[in-house]
């Protein structure tokens, strides 16, 4: 069947640019339909900041939350993409009706749960008397479209690497589209406020499923949806692959609870307040960075896959060199941004100079590291996309306990308003590592897999 990408051979430097711009863009935009709820829930007419930072302490439950589609989706589309490397259709058809049926089973679960919890997580990661109201009315509605949530964005990683990176974007924008209409609608003429921009949410995020959905159910990709055949030692392998992206977001949340816990403790409920505003600002606009950075080196996981199954390590280099030079530039312009026009994303959520004017500050210290954070992104995913889970896992987890170190450290050493240091502290520290590491393991894990390719052919293992 005809596919946007030929992973056999296409150029690598194309196969990379045309895999790598949809799934940055797709995840920009996804990025952006955040951005919109918290720039109209900013500027709510006499509650605008008290609300954002309620929405804020949500965050990083949603976003935990939403790790789940990762632990699937990139803990499967890897191996699907190994197997077609292998030519082993069937293979890469059981792995997708086994990841089907695991993310849907989890959806349900993981909503199940995060309604019984709801209450005290968010007490939990620093809600305050003035804020818990925002939070649960946003938390309520949003956990209602976990599962239409999971799916979307955990099958999407399925259509990504059978080649059809312009169709993952397209249910993205689909989602955002949706949103960015919806949100005026539900906030402001029907008067919902909150509880509006957690309904459009929601009704976004079932468009982008069931687009999702309908394209890997149909005819068009080569390997789609299909029932039976189920294998526990299958969705083991799925779970441990995806352990890896699963707890850096997971652990990305943690991290971020901590600071809005340890800003609430140190800053007290005013300056606490304050403080928590302006990190849910920080937040997303280190989403605008991240986000799409994890769309450069996520989206191209499927080369170094299909490559790593077809015994190519030569097209693998090729396209690591690409990848990390265009993730290096992505962030490099992010730099700039950053460092230079902070004030008018700041200016998107709120009008009070106090704020903009510590938010600006702010935002420069948080991405003083992000150029080299490029390549730590190119690193753990390209060793998650070949399927060498055990260094992703602990490139990633090094990059945390930095980073929680540096959270618990920097406020009793220098006073609350510098909490904001930690990220660039582990952004360089760790990358420096993860280089390090690669330099002396990847040219092995490459010999170790040609050494032991499989005798492959056609629809045969």
């Amino acid at each position: 069947m005809k596919t946007e990408n030929n992973l056999d051979t296409d150029q690598i430097r194309g196969l990379v640019w045309r895999l790598a711009i949809p799934s940055m863009l797709a995840q920009f935009v996804s990025v952006f339909y955040s951005i919109v709820d918290r720039m109209y829930i900013g500027n709510i007419a006499g509650t605008g900041e008290i609300s954002l930072a309620g929405v804020g302490i949500c965050g990083p439950i949603i976003t935990m939350i939403s790790s789940v589609a990762f632990l699937v989706g990139v803990g499967g589309s890897p191996l699907m993409s190994i197997r077609m490397g292998e030519k082993n259709q069937r293979a890469a058809s059981q792995i997708l009706a086994n990841c089907f049926l695991l993310l849907a089973v989890l959806s349900v679960l993981f909503t199940i749960s995060s309604f019984l919890a709801k209450e005290k997580l968010l007490m939990w990661f620093g809600a305050s008397e003035a804020t818990f109201s925002y939070a649960n009315d946003y938390i309520t509605i949003c956990l209602l479209g976990t599962v239409f949530a999971l799916l979307s964005t955990g099958m999407n990683q399925f259509i990504i690497c059978q080649g059809f990176a312009k169709t993952g974007m397209k249910s993205v924008l689909l989602g955002a589209v949706c949103n960015i209409v919806l949100d005026p609608v539900f906030m402001f003429v029907f008067g919902l406020e909150v509880r509006g921009a957690a309904i459009a949410t929601v009704l976004s995020q079932m468009a982008s499923c069931f687009y999702v959905l309908r394209f890997l159910f149909g005819d068009k990709p080569p390997i789609r949806i299909t029932f039976g055949n189920y294998d526990w030692q299958v969705m083991k392998r799925v779970l441990m692959l995806g352990l890896s992206p699963f707890l850096i977001i997971a652990f990305d949340n943690v991290l971020i609870i901590s600071l809005n816990m340890l800003i609430q403790r140190y800053g007290g409920e005013s300056q606490g307040d304050m403080l928590l505003t302006c990190m849910t600002i920080v937040q997303s606009f280190m989403l605008m960075v991240t986000m799409p950075l994890g769309g450069i080196t996520g989206g191209t996981q499927t080369i170094l896959g299909y490559n790593y199954g077809a015994g190519r390590p030569d097209r693998i280099k090729k396209a690591g060199i690409h990848i990390s030079s265009l993730a290096l530039g992505f962030t490099t312009i992010m730099f700039i941004l950053a460092h230079t026009v902070p004030q008018y994303f700041v200016r998107i959520f709120t009008q009070n100079e106090a704020y903009v004017e510590l938010t600006v500050w702010a935002i420069k210290i948080y991405t003083m590291g992000i150029i080299p954070l490029a390549l730590q992104y190119a690193v753990v995913d390209g060793f998650v996309g070949m399927g060498v889970a055990k260094v992703a896992i602990s490139l990633s987890m090094f990059r945390k306990v930095i980073f929680l170190g540096g959270a618990a450290l920097i406020p009793v050493w220098f006073g609350i308003d510098k909490i904001f240091y930690t990220e660039p502290v582990s952004d360089f520290i760790s990358v420096l590592v993860s280089v390090t590491v690669t330099l002396l393991v990847f040219d092995r894990v490459l010999k170790k897999r040609e050494a032991n390719k499989p005798l492959t052919y056609e629809g045969v293992e």
